[in-house]
């Protein structure tokens, strides 16, 4: 039937409240395409709906007029509208559907055909729920309360004010083919509105996963140094906070080391920074891969870097240093140039009661420098 109030014609349709002067041309130009389609379709029900009315004229029921009458009014209201669109004049408001007026204007169809034809009324009531079905898919709250007590208005008007005998035709095999046709139609269109709203529901749904996927990366991309694709300076601090605060409400120990790259503006300076940037990253893959998934790595300032090691002790965390410090030494540097070689200090220090993280952090620096004072390539304690 005449579904003149649809605003869609699939979940995807773009519902920006922009005003078309904020979009670019191919933006307007789509949403022109999805007015067009809607608009087809919607022709092609008054055509249908005529096609029911020239029944129901041939079994003698309403006026041979009423069919071709009906259409030309809806078909009018689609011209219309369409002019609208193509001139532009619908990009102006944010709802560039015009929604309300469009949706009035095919409930005034319906109420003034019931009105004429009320032998018919079965028929243009039906549509007339059809319209306000359709249109509350795109309507805001307050759209939809305006749709809603212009629809209202007009069925009391229709039923009070006149004394119509609004009929459902059935006396006849042809009156009853077409009153079948009518409610076969009714009940197809608003499975429609099911399924429409379902799609609807699920392009949502989905669109909701991509963005929380979307902001995801972007949270992660905001805590990661994009060289070495550990932990930024802000994000392992605020991981040392964190873990500072649960070791002491918990009671457990949290020991952090500070590690420095030996001579690594020599390296810089003897085999360029590009390859500077290859030992970066691969000493952070090195440790990556021989750190818990519980510890956090994270790249200090320049070439040092902090690793916090929850529930660790600090005869375990100097293990684990000595380890690492021992596996970035015996690894074979010379794929980057002949004879480099690269090392690392470390310091580690544990935390002590109702010890904030500066001075933890005085503490490890403190044993850092020891180390490289001492001749690099080993671990201090603080």
């Amino acid at each position: 039937m005449g579904i003149a109030a649809s605003p869609f014609y699939s979940p995807t349709a773009d519902r920006s409240n922009d005003v078309g002067s904020k979009l670019t041309p191919e933006a307007l130009a789509r949403r022109a395409r999805q007015r067009r389609q809607i608009q087809g379709m919607i022709g092609i029900s008054y055509v249908v709906d005529a096609v029911i009315l020239l029944i129901y004229a041939h079994a003698g029921t309403t006026s041979p007029v009423i069919g071709p009458a009906f259409a030309v009014c809806g078909l009018l209201s689609v011209v219309g509208y369409l002019l609208l669109s193509e001139s532009g004049i619908t990009e102006r408001f944010q709802d560039h559907y015009i929604v309300v007026p469009h949706s009035i204007i095919s409930m005034m169809i319906m109420l003034a055909f019931t009105y004429i034809a009320p032998e018919v009324g079965v028929m243009f009531l039906c549509t007339l729920f059809e319209v306000f079905a359709f249109s509350s898919l795109r309507s805001t709250p307050r759209q939809t309360a305006v749709v809603w007590t212009a629809m209202a208005l007009g069925v009391a008007a229709l039923f009070l004010l006149t004394d119509k005998p609004i009929s459902l035709p059935h006396d006849s095999y042809l009156e009853r083919f077409a009153t079948m046709m009518v409610f076969i139609l009714t009940i197809g269109r608003c499975m429609y509105i099911g399924i429409f709203s379902s799609a609807m529901r699920e392009s949502l749904y989905k669109s909701g996963l991509a963005l929380k996927e979307a902001n995801k990366r972007i949270e992660e991309l905001a805590e990661l140094d994009d060289l070495t694709g550990s932990l930024n300076r802000r994000c392992i601090m605020r991981f040392l906070d964190e873990e500072i605060a649960r070791a002491q409400r918990t009671n457990l120990p949290c020991s952090i080391a500070l590690l420095d790259l030996d001579w690594f503006k020599r390296i810089n300076d003897t085999y360029g920074h590009p390859t500077g940037d290859e030992v970066l990253k691969t000493f952070a893959i090195t440790v990556f891969a021989n750190i818990r998934n519980v510890d956090r790595f994270g790249r200090y300032g320049g070439e040092e870097f902090l690793l916090v090691l929850p529930d660790t002790s600090h005869e375990v965390a100097v293990r684990l240093l000595e380890r690492l410090r021992s596996i970035v030494a015996d690894l074979d540097w010379s794929a980057f140039s002949q004879g480099m070689r690269v090392t690392v200090s470390a310091g580690v220090a544990t935390l002590k009661a109702g010890e904030a993280a500066d001075v933890l952090l005085a503490r490890v620096d403190g044993a850092l420098y020891k180390a490289k004072a001492q001749g690099r390539n080993r671990t201090c304690s603080a």
